[in-house]
């Protein structure tokens, strides 16, 4: 499967969910995390509160999607010290990160 696109989700919740800190960590993602090799979409932004159903998860705050070109883009990904960088600046608000990889 390692030569199909891998779909990178993260929900990210914060301790410090005022607007200011919402918006720091959109522009965080911006900074660090756009424009990697094997890159083939990114978005960051926040949670739509008008999406209320009760299927809609209204339990994070901001949202991240990149999709790789393949396994080995999203392994180099991980590993790029401007993600380690965007980790170690912005983990201290992180009250929880849930991740999902997906072969897309």
């Amino acid at each position: 499967m390692s030569d199909k696109q891998v779909a990178h989700m993260v929900f990210f919740t914060l301790a410090d969910a005022s607007e200011e800190a919402v918006a720091t960590l959109v522009d965080a993602c911006n900074k660090y995390l756009t424009d990697h090799e094997g890159t083939v979409y990114y978005s960051a932004g926040v949670r739509g509160s008008e999406f209320t159903r009760e299927v809609n998860n209204q339990s994070y705050h901001v949202g991240l999607h990149v999709v790789f070109a393949d396994k080995a883009a999203h392994d180099q990904y991980q590993s790029h010290e401007r993600h380690l960088q965007f980790i170690a600046e912005n983990k201290d608000n992180w009250a929880k990160v849930d991740i999902f990889d997906t072969y897309v």
